[in-house]
């Protein structure tokens, strides 16, 4: 039986892939435990609207309400440098895993060449009858130095580049998330210094009719000098105050402007009530467990545990022989006229096989770095976790403080304007000295710049929360069916 003749070609198609594919050396790869609890402390129960169940799925439209900021994210988005940086390494790596990848197929292409040689007369197969200079001409389909993947070695180098731009993707929405909160962060820093300023001014403003006041109660021998003295020193004081806000204000704008990657527009929408408000009020938590798929930089982290593990089974893979093919098939002639005449096929096929034998323990360390590498990964994922579960749970702890804080904030308030009223009224009755309306009205100068700035902290807190959970690579929410 001719076994040429009856080969299946379909039998042909399978080997020729097992071929290809080789086998894989690596080793089974098996995701690390997590190194954190399985619950965050003090979670609740709480579950954004529309069906949300997890922040990550929140998109950032749905959890910023302020429509000025929401302007702004899309032009950071476009903008900034650090996330076209971002965009540019997902392309890069993109192109270093189809680089790898082709390594895995044949490299097929048209060659031609000429060679040409002079002997001397004594080494011609003729003898003198020969000509001095002999040539050859040839031209074809060649392939180049392909390597057959038995061992898998090229499989797990292309796996490898493969994970690792997977892993490069996850950083730009790393990096997307991060800029997205950095954006609002410095945006309602400047809202929260316009909103100092404006109690600066209206502080100055009272201070000054207060030190009004005590000079004329001096020019008509009621007041003494020391009360004017002492209501200079807190007009002055906020004068101090205004200047060290509309630095941090002229700072803030040129931060934001940097954020942007533009100048500030113009024609931007009118921004809303500068409260709580301007972010969602509640947001779903998951389980520490939902962060594995969810939260980009920790998606990367295994990623590149993969990549290294992938790295693993080409380190084995170079112990054993690797068989590499040359050929050519084409036409040959002595004379490139009649190159292309009847006649003049012809072929050439070079296998090479390699035996590592002795390498002098470059195979070995090499081995051994896989392995270490992989090692180093796993620690480096299992950290992600636990830095993710540490920003969560500081978050909620930030969740479960900040409104009793802002309560007494605003009792504390409350008593320090009807100390004031009590200060001024004892003072023009001369029961006391100018000296209890100035600790008045510092004290109540320092419990409003605090509710600011409590406040501030109480939505810094909550968008800290939102990225810590993953939210913020998506403009509008997915709503679960």
């Amino acid at each position: 039986m001719n076994i040429v003749k009856h080969f299946s070609p379909k039998l042909s198609v399978v080997l020729l892939a097992t071929v290809l594919a080789g086998c894989s050396l690596s080793p089974k790869y098996e995701r690390p435990g997590m190194p954190v609890p399985d619950q965050f402390p003090g979670q609740g129960s709480t579950v954004a609207p529309d069906g949300v169940q997890h922040s990550a799925d929140l998109g950032w439209e749905t959890f910023f309400k302020d429509d000025r900021l929401k302007a702004l994210i899309p032009i950071a988005l476009e903008n900034n440098r650090d996330m076209r940086i971002a965009i540019q390494r997902v392309e890069e790596a993109r192109a270093l895993y189809g680089i790898q990848r082709s390594d895995r197929f044949p490299q097929i292409g048209v060659n031609a060449q000429q060679t040409a040689q002079r002997l001397p007369e004594d080494m011609r197969a003729g003898g003198a009858l020969s000509p001095s200079v002999s040539r050859s001409n040839m031209a074809g389909l060649g392939m180049t130095n392909f390597e057959l993947d038995f061992f898998g070695r090229q499989r797990s180098l292309s796996e490898a580049a493969f994970e690792q731009y997977l892993a490069t993707q996850q950083g730009r929405t790393t990096v997307q998330i991060n800029l997205i909160g950095q954006l609002a962060s410095t945006y309602f820093n400047l809202r929260n210094l316009e909103a100092q300023k404006e109690l600066v001014n209206k502080t100055i403003k009272s201070r000054q009719g207060t030190l009004n006041l005590v000079q004329s109660r001096y020019r008509g021998g009621v007041a003494s000098l020391l009360d004017v003295n002492q209501a200079k020193t807190t007009l002055e004081a906020a004068k101090v105050s205004l200047a060290e806000i509309t630095r941090g204000e002229m700072r803030a704008r040129n931060a934001l402007q940097l954020l942007l990657g533009q100048p500030i527009p113009a024609n931007l929408p009118a921004p809303g009530p500068f409260t709580s408000d301007v972010v969602m009020s509640s947001l779903p938590t998951g389980l520490p467990s939902a962060l594995l798929t969810r939260r980009p930089d920790i998606l990367a982290a295994e990623n590149r545990l993969k990549a290294a593990n992938a790295n693993i089974g080409a380190a084995r893979a170079a112990f054993f022989p690797s068989i590499s093919l040359t050929g050519l098939l084409g036409i040959a002639s002595p004379d490139l006229g009649s190159l292309f005449d009847g006649g003049n096929g012809m072929w050439s096929f070079n296998p090479v096989i390699n035996i590592p034998i002795f390498t002098a323990g470059k195979l070995r360390n090499n081995l051994d770095l896989a392995e270490v590498r992989s090692d180093i990964a796993v620690a480096e994922y299992e950290k992600s976790i636990q830095t993710a579960f540490r920003e969560i749970a500081d978050a909620l702890a930030g969740e479960a403080t900040y409104q009793s804080q802002l309560d007494a904030l605003r009792a504390q308030q409350a008593a320090a304007y009807e100390t004031l009223n009590l200060a001024n009224l004892r003072y023009s009755s001369g029961i006391d000295s100018f000296l209890q309306v100035q600790s008045a009205e510092v004290a109540l100068f320092a419990v409003q710049q605090g509710f600011l700035q409590t406040g501030f902290d109480s939505i810094q807190n909550r968008i800290e929360l939102y990225k810590a959970l993953g939210g913020g690579w998506t403009q509008t929410s997915v709503i679960s069916k």
